[in-house]
């Protein structure tokens, strides 16, 4: 379909990606897919001057960000850029990468990886055709919203990448995606990994009954509450909600203290519960929510977080699976993950590489990318042949 889809259509400019060191291994597996959708598509069209480096082996563009031993850097593009469709991919999440400062060792920091991506649009010197950013963990969304005198970050990054002459910014599934309004001549796609939660959880748990008398979606608060209630719709089951009373006297690590969950919903009683999420931060929430849901009687719990961080590390998480208290952990790979985590037997890692090709590719071409932005129609016909045990949805699940 999406080769059908593509044929005939000009792209908007030659197709260049800078995936960042931060995000090297999926901007690599992106790049893949690329190469060979479009391998796949336009044929008769590969010697057109309006489809030159339509076909390429890479779409990867060489480039250094180096540091100064005081700490300052540079960003240099090493192949040009100039009238290309340029995306850039960063994730501003990964603590794995280290510089020397007056010879000491320092992790980046989300500010470094904001500093350098500032560079890199700098180095591209106004001369790309266009630039999108790819930024699937939106720098500083948590902190989205002023309350009295406070900064109000992730909008002021917003502004400044306008500014700096971006046209888009592709993100998933931001804490607040109206956050966008701070920017509004700025393009702003956010996705959701639903489908993609979906394929991991039908791949790796056969059993797994859909339907409302065996299942059930939670939101662990409010805050989730509109993804639980669209994942539960278009599978056709009930869902339930967490709401979460705090201490708003007390401040401890700059958050008011949760003195209890209370759950709001449906009996939940020996049905498996798939807790849906944005993130697992510190995993306390994530593992409070599964330990009530066990009080009630749940039979399973399987947790769908976008980003796994563990800031606090595995020890609470490996107790909680241990003990029974969770069943599944599913993230996505679109921001950097303890390399511990990946080895964990109650670890599965939803791929979004192909799908994220797939909206570069749309992207590059103007195409409209609705049906990718609410992937409804294919997730229920999915679940159809799933539960009619068709043969055939097992190709789907690669």
């Amino acid at each position: 379909m999406r080769n059908s889809f593509l044929e005939n259509k000009i792209p908007s400019a030659p197709l260049k990606i800078v995936a960042m060191e931060n995000i090297r291994e999926l901007g690599e597996k992106v790049n893949q897919y690329l190469v060979s959708f479009r391998k796949k598509t336009n044929h008769s069209f590969h010697s057109d001057p309006a489809f030159e480096g339509y076909s390429m082996d890479n779409f990867l563009t060489h480039f250094s960000l180096t540091r100064y031993g005081t700490g300052e850097g540079k960003a240099i593009l090493v192949d040009t850029v100039r009238g290309s469709d340029l995306f850039i991919m960063a994730d501003v999440l990964n603590n794995s990468l280290t510089y020397l400062m007056r010879g000491f060792e320092n992790h980046y920091s989300p500010d470094d990886h904001y500093q350098d991506l500032k560079r890199l649009i700098a180095a591209a010197d106004g001369s790309a055709h266009r630039i999108t950013i790819v930024m699937p963990f939106l720098y500083e969304g948590r902190q989205h919203k002023r309350a009295t005198r406070e900064s109000l970050d992730c909008a002021q990054m917003l502004d400044e990448l306008s500014n700096m002459g971006v046209q888009r910014l592709i993100t998933f599934d931001a804490h607040d995606p109206s956050v966008q309004n701070a920017a509004p001549i700025m393009g702003f796609d956010n996705f959701t990994p639903f489908y993609q939660f979906l394929q991991t959880l039908l791949a790796n748990i056969p059993d797994l009954k859909i339907d409302k008398e065996h299942l059930l979606v939670i939101s662990p608060d409010e805050g989730a509450m509109s993804r639980a209630v669209y994942f539960a719709s278009v599978l056709g089951i009930d869902t339930g909600m967490f709401y979460k009373r705090r201490d708003y006297s007390t401040v401890i690590n700059g958050k008011n203290p949760i003195v209890a969950h209370e759950f709001l919903g449906d009996n939940v009683s020996d049905k498996d519960v798939i807790i849906v999420d944005d993130m697992i931060s510190s995993g306390g929430s994530m593992l409070d929510t599964a330990q009530k849901l066990k009080d009630m009687g749940a039979n399973r719990v399987l947790v769908c977080c976008t980003y796994g961080i563990f800031t606090d590390g595995l020890a609470a998480v490996d107790e909680a699976y241990e003990v029974g208290t969770i069943t599944k952990v599913i993230t996505t790979n679109l921001c950097y993950r303890p390399p511990e985590l990946l080895g964990k037997p109650y670890y599965i890692e939803a791929d979004m590489s192909k799908f994220l090709a797939t909206i570069i590719d749309y992207s590059n071409h103007d195409a409209s990318i609705g049906q990718v932005i609410t992937p409804t129609a294919r997730i229920r016909e999915i679940l159809t042949r799933y539960n009619e045990s068709d043969e055939t949805v097992s190709e789907e699940l690669e």
